[in-house]
Formats: structure tokens, C-alpha cells, sequence
């Protein structure tokens, strides 16, 4: 089981990436625009700079939602590798068996 500090400190990153998704995609628009001038391009550039990094997107990691663990995550199920097996072996997941020679 992960530390409930890195867990909740994924969860903040969440919730900050959220709050700033809009300002920071109206700030990134302005500084990509070609047609603007480049003195407004820059200042959307500082702007973008002096909004808290743990509101950039590319800062969150998945974790597991049973174990927390950051490794070995499956997307589509939201679990690690090894929670899978454990559900998988329980049978708790339908239409999975684990296999075994």
C-alpha cells in the first residue's frame, strides 16, 4: 500500500489541474497565436510561468484506486498489476480466471 501522503498529494494535483485547466489553456492560446503580437505572446508566456506547476496536466501520475500504487496500472480498470491478480483470484472480476498449468 502507498504512503496516504502520495495519495493525497495526486489527489491535490487533480484538484489543482481543474481549477486552472481554463486559464491555462486561454493563456497557451494567446502565446501560440502567431497573429498576435509578440510583446502580448510574451506576457502570456510570464503568466502561464507564475501559475503553480502542479497545475500543468503532465505533473499527475495514475495510481491504483485500491492500493495506490503508481506502478503496473491498467487504464482501463484503474488497478495495478497486482490488485488485478488478487480480484482476478478471488474471483471478483467476471470473466476472468487466473491461469494456472
Amino acid at each position: 500500500m502507498a504512503k496516504k501522503a502520495m495519495v493525497e498529494r495526486e489527489k491535490k494535483r487533480q484538484r489543482m489541474v481543474q481549477k486552472y485547466a481554463a486559464k491555462r489553456a486561454a493563456l497557451k492560446e494567446i502565446a501560440a497565436d502567431e497573429n498576435r503580437p509578440m510583446e502580448e505572446r510574451f506576457k502570456a508566456n510570464l503568466k502561464l510561468a507564475q501559475l503553480p506547476r502542479n497545475s500543468s496536466a503532465t505533473r499527475l501520475h495514475n495510481r491504483c484506486q485500491l492500493s495506490g500504487r503508481p506502478r503496473g496500472y491498467y487504464r482501463k480498470l484503474k488497478l495495478s498489476r497486482i490488485a488485478l491478480r488478487d480480484l482476478a483470484s478471488s474471483g471478483q472480476i467476471p470473466g476472468m480466471v487466473k491461469s494456472s498449468w
